[in-house]
């Protein structure tokens, strides 16, 4: 039977994530000259445009698999223009690289808020660490250990979205995030050939399930150890 307290925090934890980077997209590709998120009022901070966009990817998916196995499934999306893709392809490519940042912004906020609960000695390093449990309370107040664990997932999770999301395969962003290291002309053909490639996106997914325990574990044992210098996590 799934925690399903511990669920409805991740579920939480992954909305106000999720509407991180979806945000993150929309103001790049504002910035950039693309008001086609803005205008559909995606350049916000409050869910609540952003679930009306993606009802299924954000409520229903992630909550019945918070039901189902106690961890939110989950996406969402922010709307483009195409065309001005094609036409600033390394425009584009900064766009998508936006969301990843976001995400990994707030892995920093975290970091920060547990490295000043250690020095307050209120949190404690926990002696084996998972996704859930990052830092751990120094006692046993239940508020403590809820802040936690609430922290915990917001730095596991914001490191999970940053690490997938920048695998560079399609429909990751990782893969249009490409073209800010190509020349302009060679960025418009590789945009131009994911735009006629779309149906490679199940692919790709399929490929990033695959390699991302490969990939994220070590990303997460050197986040351990940043956050803890004195402990020799996967050592």
């Amino acid at each position: 039977m799934p925690d399903l307290a511990s669920g409805f925090i991740y579920y939480i934890v992954f909305v106000l994530s999720t509407t991180m980077h979806e945000a993150a997209h929309a103001l790049a590709a504002k910035l950039g000259g693309d008001l086609t998120a803005y205008h559909g009022g995606q350049v916000t901070l409050d869910p609540r445009p952003h679930i009306q966009r993606e009802p299924f990817g954000m409520v229903l998916l992630p909550v019945l698999s918070v039901l189902l196995s106690g961890w939110p499934f989950g996406f969402a999306s922010a709307p483009y223009d195409p065309h001005w893709a094609r036409r600033y392809p390394r425009r584009a490519g900064w766009m998508a690289l936006a969301g990843p940042a976001a995400n990994l912004l707030l892995v920093g906020v975290a970091f920060v808020l547990i490295r000043v609960g250690l020095g307050a000695g209120v949190f404690a390093s926990p002696e084996s660490a998972n996704f859930g449990r990052v830092v751990v309370s120094a006692g046993f107040d239940d508020a403590w250990r809820g802040v936690a664990f609430t922290l915990s997932a917001f730095f596991s999770m914001n490191l999970v979205l940053c690490s997938l999301n920048l695998i560079p395969l399609p429909p990751l962003d990782g893969s249009a995030g490409v073209a800010v290291l190509l020349p302009e002309a060679v960025a418009e053909r590789y945009v131009e050939w994911l735009h006629l490639n779309q149906t490679l996106g199940m692919v790709g997914m399929l490929v990033a399930w695959q390699l991302f325990d490969v990939i994220y574990d070590p990303i997460f044992v050197a986040a351990l150890n940043l956050l803890y210098p004195e402990s020799n996590f996967g050592g």
